[in-house]
């Protein structure tokens, strides 16, 4: 009795382990998921903002929101470009890495330039604008040489299998349509006209050629009619696949007169 009871007891607490870990994943799960909509959502909130300053307020302000929107923009196309492509490309983690120390300096930039558009003296900041629009243009280049490597890359390889796969139905459909016409050993020989002599018939080749015949000497006609006759003998008869069938009388016809021998 003390037994089950203690394994009743072990069962419970396996029970409220598993039931504990299932809810701290499913709080986990739901809470990355709500943290990746919101940042979604602020991300959305100021790419809009930005694209509505740079059109509504012209001069050193709407260059900074351009400059970093141009900057938010590139960056976050690399950073899904080679997340997607290291799960198929083992080699793009250095590449990723690589990133990242840039995305380090973008980040830098980005809250730079967010300082910036707070800078009551716009002069100084329209001295300040031409170092700001050389190293914007420099960590952009940088993320976009590595996005369109990293295309490259897979375009490549997705080009090379598909010559090879190419190269392989080539290859097979050869193989399909690839037949002998001599026949093997195995094969008996299949023709349209049969080139030995019928058995018990006396029947030549159809393939015979004409000069073969030339050759042969002229039988008599009354042999060569009783040859043909002793074969005609020999055959058997052959029924017909469908046999005449007597025509109807009626009683309006006439007889037809037998035709005069003189």
């Amino acid at each position: 009795m003390e037994a089950v009871i203690a394994v009743v007891a072990l069962l419970f607490v396996l029970f409220l382990a598993v039931g504990a870990y299932a809810t701290v994943k499913v709080v986990g799960a739901a809470r990355r998921g709500m943290d990746r909509t919101i940042t979604q959502a602020r991300r959305t909130v100021e790419d809009t903002t930005l694209r509505a300053r740079t059109l509504a307020q012209p001069g050193a302000v709407g260059e900074l929101a351009q400059l970093r929107l141009k900057l938010r923009t590139s960056m976050r196309a690399t950073q899904d470009s080679l997340r997607a492509g290291v799960a198929e490309d083992a080699s793009l983690h250095e590449s990723l890495a690589l990133f990242q120390r840039l995305s380090a300096h973008g980040h830098e930039l980005d809250d730079e330039l967010k300082r910036l558009e707070r800078e009551p003296d716009r002069i100084e900041l329209s001295q300040r604008l031409p170092a700001l629009r050389e190293r914007t243009e420099q960590i952009v280049k940088a993320a976009d040489s590595l996005r369109w490597a990293a295309r490259d890359r897979a375009h490549k390889f997705a080009d090379d299998d598909l010559d090879l796969l190419r190269e392989q139905i080539d290859m097979e459909t050869g193989a399909l349509r690839h037949w002998t016409k001599e026949p093997t050993d195995d094969q008996p020989l299949t023709s349209w006209s049969d080139p030995t002599p019928t058995a018990g018939t006396g029947r030549e080749p159809s393939g015979a050629s004409p000069a073969a015949d030339m050759k042969k000497p002229a039988r008599p006609q009354a042999s060569a009619r009783a040859e043909t006759d002793e074969r005609t003998a020999q055959e058997p008869t052959r029924p017909a696949i469908t046999p005449p069938t007597p025509q109807p009388t009626y009683p309006w016809q006439k007889k037809p007169k037998p035709e005069s021998t003189t």
